[in-house]
């Protein structure tokens, strides 16, 4: 019988995806990822070397797979309002994407793995929020890249900081009346100023 070699990497990508997301990269071990993929420790150092490119790994798939489900075309305000709900929506249906940023700002103090295609994407992000801005779609009080870390805040507080919405407001961050505040919240910091 033939080794299922990809079978066996995407057994040891989604066992090590479930320990980074519970321990983070220092605190997983590769002996309880192996154990949970079903394979040898020797296997997975083979196929992806350490914890640190084992994270990286993950956290990249991560990371294009959320860029992907929740594309960002902000000509207009209400395109930016929609994007902040499906960016909510994302948060809250994929969670470990959130968990596997948050390990990764307490493992990496300067640059982290893949930095530069992430910025590229950011980048990206922002020239089409000053596209808007140039067209008078958007406003232009914040700088595009201000205006754009603000509305990734705005979409990400509830999934980082689940507990401090509820303390404040009595009720989960997965319910709507949050997500409407916070989708009505992009539009009304997107909204240019009428003079």
């Amino acid at each position: 019988m033939a080794w299922d070699v990809e079978g066996t990497k995407r057994k040891i990508i989604d066992a090590a995806t479930v320990e980074f997301v519970a321990h983070g990269q220092h605190g997983a071990t590769i002996e309880r990822i192996a154990r949970r993929a079903g394979v040898n420790k020797e296997r997975v150092y083979n196929y992806y070397g350490g914890k640190a490119e084992l994270f990286a790994l993950v956290l990249r798939d991560k990371v294009a797979r959320g860029a992907g489900a929740v594309p960002f075309r902000p000509s207009g305000v209400e395109e930016v309002a929609e994007f902040e709900g499906r960016l909510i929506d994302y948060n809250r249906e994929h969670p470990e994407l959130i968990r596997l940023l948050m390990w990764e700002a307490l493992a990496y103090t300067e640059t982290v793995p893949d930095e530069d295609k992430r910025v590229a994407m950011y980048r990206q992000r922002t020239g089409e929020l000053e596209a808007g801005q140039r067209a008078a779609a958007l406003t232009d009080e914040l700088d595009a890249d201000m205006l754009h870390v603000m509305l990734l805040a705005l979409a990400g507080y509830g999934a980082l900081l689940p507990h401090v919405v509820r303390m404040i407001t009595g009720h989960d961050a997965s319910e709507d009346r949050y997500r409407g505040a916070v989708i009505e919240g992009a539009r009304r910091l997107a909204t240019p100023t009428r003079r």
